[in-house]
């Protein structure tokens, strides 16, 4: 089996990637960048160029299912330049794909299995989002991914199972939120935004990478939550964060203005409240490993820890 996959060298890619290897899956990955491109024996890398709509079409050769995660970062400023870059690089991405697959055999491909984001659901404190919500988000966010999730449909006139995992806070160590949410709790300043009554629908990297190789080998096809079972209010992760650092919290919340100076329009995404289901993908039979946050943290931080102190007591 082979796997094409985009944004394979950020951090959601990189753990599919690993996870492919670790089950004998050969992995050809697209990157803009030329230096990124390697070739080994399971791992080859194709050069695209999503904006001019360029694609090495040999990216396709042998491949069975596509994973899609390019996108830019939306944890940077919301200038307006900005935001075009947050849309386009979603769109501009699947426009290419979709070219490239028409160029050569989409018969071949069993699975496509396309990164969305929670943040098309509404921001509510009370509501229990499942996938067959229909409201999207009033805000930036929500036209973004609105927007994506259309043009990933563009996928179902090949034929093949197209699915949509729907992301939530992602926990890792080696990028995305937490580590931002940790920083502050290290030296002594962390504590909660505004409220701290804002749901936050989160998942261990290792499940989210494992949801996306179960919706390849199920053949899975419409939209699933890729979020853990439990969600959790701020104020609850942000004191189980400081309670596996060992870290005291004194301060008082974040004010929301205080951020909105700081970060500007970006700041929403801190004081948005999307509590979700995972239900629809445990029916399917997937089995998380990490059910609870607390447990997410400690194989997190304590094994973070846990090599931080074998360097000292060794080195």
């Amino acid at each position: 089996m082979k796997v094409l996959i985009t944004g394979a060298t950020g951090l959601v890619g990189s753990e599919i990637t690993a996870l492919c290897h670790a089950q004998g899956i050969d992995v050809n990955y697209l990157t803009t960048s030329k230096k990124k491109i390697e070739s080994k024996k399971n791992y080859h890398g194709f050069y695209w160029n999503p904006d001019s709509g360029e694609i090495d079409l040999n990216c396709f050769d042998g491949v069975s299912a596509i994973v899609n995660l390019a996108g830019a970062s939306i944890s940077k400023r919301w200038t307006p330049e900005y935001k075009k870059v947050i849309l386009s690089s979603r769109i501009n991405t699947l426009k290419t794909l979709h070219k490239g697959l028409k160029s050569c055999n989409p018969e071949q491909i069993e699975s496509f299995v396309s990164a969305s984001a929670i943040g098309i659901y509404p921001n509510s404190l009370t509501e229990f989002y499942e996938e067959d919500e229909t409201a999207i988000d009033d805000s930036f966010l929500g036209e973004v991914v609105a927007a994506w999730e259309k043009e990933i449909d563009t996928f179902k006139t090949f034929g093949f199972p197209v699915a949509k995992v729907r992301i939530g806070l992602v926990m890792s160590d080696d990028g995305g939120a937490l580590p931002e949410m940790a920083k502050p709790i290290k030296f002594y300043v962390g504590s909660a935004f505004g409220s701290g009554e804002q749901w936050q629908s989160w998942v261990h990297i290792t499940d989210l990478a494992r949801i996306f190789l179960f919706a390849i080998e199920h053949r899975l096809a419409g939209i699933y939550n890729g979020v853990g079972p439990n969600p959790v209010t701020n104020s609850k992760l942000v004191k189980e964060i400081a309670l596996v650092l060992k870290k005291p919290l004194f301060l008082p919340n974040v004010p929301r203005f205080a951020m909105k100076a700081l970060l500007g329009e970006m700041s929403y995404i801190l004081f948005a409240s999307q509590r979700v289901s995972s239900k629809k993908i445990e029916e399917e039979g997937f089995v998380f490993q990490y059910m609870n946050v607390c447990r997410a943290l400690e194989s997190i931080y304590g094994e973070h820890d846990a090599k931080e102190t074998t360097n000292t007591v060794y080195s």
